[in-house]
């Protein structure tokens, strides 16, 4: 229990339960805005309450999210000084970037169409959903881009005085291929995300014949943008893999646990290896496919662990730079599984949507894949993050390097179990609020003021039906 792992721990804590609201935030908003402009031009009551009802639920998630962001950034000077100081002139840039053109104007925006319906023209009431959603996705591109340098670093030199990293080349900070991969991967997850808590609230309340003229549209336009969704995050990620093919090979066949070289190369449908992680025991493998996903052609070599290793030694010094491959090997499995079962369940709920799908015995089983983008985005992210160890910058800076100096274990415990405590009871509230409005349907979304709160149901019931018993 060093500070490097307890700070490590730390950080991960607040990186994975932040990005449980990323991803929602990212996606529904462009729900609402589009809700919203049916409404407009349609006059039908019926998008103002689907406008309503999951603008609520983006808000509550919005505003957890906001919370656990800003104390994540706080981190990098806590936990990560030495790392700031030595990429502070580049991090800092996109950061920056982040917080005054993209969090403001979704915060100010998004106050505007709380609280203007009615008191500001429609125009400019419609205008600031849509500003909303535009800049939430604007505020993630400039965190990716930063999270893409640290994954391959590219438009920097190294001060020799001061040792420091330094910015030279802002265009290629903003062109760099690992961050816009990213963003592709990410936005697209964001819309999968928005698009499953959808199909799973409607069908709860399409189950019990409540609101149809709400749910079922909803049901139908988040079957469509799922399918659409999930199929963007497969390539998004089966091009990122190529990339990091190039760019970060241990990475690339440490997920794969390929520890040697081979042209061609097989794909690991399941892999045994001992204790320290460092042999395969047993595997079952495909020939020649791990080197189509490389590089679109079955023949091309893939370097195994073993020689990058050797490799790194001879570059960087002797130290172990393989990440925990049992970490990454199955975080990498899990993403893949879940994305392709929430392609082929969007799949079907649009072929079922194209008759009266409401009544369908299997609709009381929907709720239950809320759960999935959010498993598998967490994968994603534990993935991305352990894949590149031991770097916190790809080749150039490793994590306990990057550790701040001053930090005690004792320090560290303390704010670990503090961080844990007070996220932990983030999400009972995250979880009691968004359960709270998504019962308690539209109306309550509407027309809910100070004095009339919705009615919140009990422990189970947003589970399908059948399940509580």
């Amino acid at each position: 229990m060093d500070p490097v792992t307890l700070s490590r721990l730390q950080f991960g804590l607040t990186t994975v339960y932040h990005f449980l609201f990323v991803p929602l935030t990212l996606g529904l908003g462009w729900f609402v805005a589009y809700m919203q402009t049916r409404y407009y031009q349609t006059r039908d009551e019926s998008w103002r309450k689907m406008a309503k009802f999951w603008g609520k639920l983006f808000l509550i998630n919005f505003a957890i999210g906001v919370v656990t962001g800003i104390v994540q950034e706080f981190q990098f000077g806590m936990n990560w000084s030495e790392y700031s100081r030595y990429v502070g002139d580049i991090f800092g840039a996109p950061l920056a970037i982040e917080a005054l053109m993209a969090f403001f104007l979704e915060s100010t925006f998004l106050g505007i169409w709380i609280f203007g319906e009615g008191r500001v023209p429609e125009k400019v009431h419609l205008a600031s959903i849509w500003v909303v959603a535009i800049a939430s996705n604007f505020s993630a591109l400039w965190i990716l881009l930063a999270n893409g340098w640290m994954q391959h670093p590219v438009g920097y030199v190294i001060n020799e005085v001061t040792g420091r990293a330094e910015l030279v080349d802002f265009f290629a900070l903003i062109t760099n291929p690992k961050g816009w991969l990213f963003f592709w991967h990410t936005i697209a997850a964001g819309l999968a995300t928005a698009s499953f808590l959808i199909l799973g609230v409607s069908a709860y309340h399409l189950v019990r014949k409540q609101y149809l003229e709400v749910f079922k549209p909803s049901f139908q336009m988040a079957a469509l943008v799922g399918l659409i969704a999930s199929v963007l995050v497969f390539l998004g990620g089966h091009t990122n893999g190529q990339y990091m093919y190039e760019t970060q090979p241990m990475k690339f066949a440490a997920i794969e646990a390929h520890w040697e070289t081979s042209e061609p190369a097989s794909f690991s449908i399941l892999t045994i290896g001992d204790l320290t992680g460092k042999r395969e025991i047993w595997s079952i493998r495909v020939p020649r496919v791990l080197s189509l996903l490389a590089c679109n052609n079955f023949d091309c070599e893939v370097r195994g662990v073993n020689d990058i290793q050797e490799e790194y030694e001879a570059r960087y010094g002797p130290r172990d730079y393989i990440p925990l491959i049992v970490v990454t090997y199955w975080a990498f499995r899990m993403m893949m599984t879940l994305g392709f079962l929430m392609m082929a369940l969007s799949f079907f709920f649009l072929l079922a949507t194209r008759k009266s799908f409401e009544n369908a015995k299997w609709m009381k089983w929907v709720p239950w894949v809320i759960a999935l983008p959010y498993i598998a985005n967490s994968s994603g992210w534990i993935l991305t993050e352990m894949g590149r160890q031991p770097w916190i910058v790809q080749g150039l800076l490793t994590v306990e390097a990057g550790i701040s100096p001053n930090l005690t274990t004792l320090d560290l415990l303390i704010s670990l179990i503090g961080y844990t405590v007070v996220y932990g009871s983030l999400g009972v509230a995250m979880a009691y609020l968004m359960k709270k409005y998504a019962i308690a349907g539209p109306d309550a979304a509407l027309h809910e003021s100070v004095d009339e709160e919705p009615e919140s149901g009990g422990v189970g019931e947003l589970l399908p039906i059948g399940a509580q018993d």
